[in-house]
């Protein structure tokens, strides 16, 4: 079963999927790509939109697409795609922004290069007791780091997901198959938004990594997501 952690199926919440017959879309395809579960998670700013008005948003936005899911769907686990913010370790709610009741929160960094301080407050984040950590679409911050910033999260026990794109892209292709080798990505993710520019994709990623490491490489990716879903992945 394909595990898609990172989504923006759930309708009018963001900058994802317009209205509901879009999510319906969206998970339609991702069904006939083999996706089993899929996390939805809207963008969490909080300087944007408060906690409990996010929570509202989510479980109206959720509530309406259950209501009508059809028979063999993926199973839908809502969560977020929280922004970092200073101070996001101490947050009480962070906990209630991971997927389900996993406490498993994908934090979206800062799209610069990360000092000390913001390395040192996800790691705080991570080691709170709460929450697990994973990076969301980890290629997208590479460029920007000292390569010890990207071996310290990983050395404190923080997982990473790449997005499908990472290994669809012809230039990126190479770099993104080294990094699963190289055990620096955990888990995969569409962030699938609509379906023109940037739909459903998960599959044809699958089939990258088939191509170059075999069936098993999927299944293990598969295996380890659903571990750590099910807690049975320690920090």
């Amino acid at each position: 079963m394909l595990i898609d952690f990172h989504s923006h199926i759930l309708p009018g919440i963001d900058d994802g999927a317009a209205d509901l017959s879009v999510s319906l879309e969206l998970i339609a395809s991702s069904a006939k790509q083999g996706v089993g579960l899929m996390a939805a998670t809207p963008h969490f700013y909080p300087y944007r939109v408060g906690f409990d008005t996010f929570f509202q948003n989510r479980a109206r936005a959720f509530d309406a697409v259950s209501e009508v899911l059809p028979a063999g769907s993926p199973h839908i686990l809502p969560g977020a795609e929280v922004g970092y913010f200073k101070g996001i370790s101490q947050v009480s709610e962070a906990e209630r922004l991971g997927l389900g009741n996993t406490g498993i929160l994908l934090l979206e960094m800062p799209f610069e290069r990360w000092d000390k301080s913001v390395i040192s407050e996800v790691v705080d984040l991570h080691q709170s007791g709460g929450v697990t950590v994973l990076i969301a679409h980890i290629e997208r911050y590479i460029d920007y780091q000292k390569h010890n910033a990207v071996q310290e999260l990983l050395n404190s026990g923080i997982y990473f997901q790449s997005n499908a794109e990472f290994f669809l892209n012809k230039r990126q292709k190479k770099t993104a198959l080294k990094m699963l080798e190289r055990g620096q990505i955990h888990v995969l993710g569409s962030d699938c938004h609509n379906m023109t520019d940037r739909k459903p994709n998960l599959g044809e990623a699958v089939r990258v990594i088939t191509d170059a490491f075999g069936a098993s490489a999927v299944d293990a990716i598969d295996t380890f997501g659903a571990n750590l879903l099910s807690g049975e992945i320690p920090k």
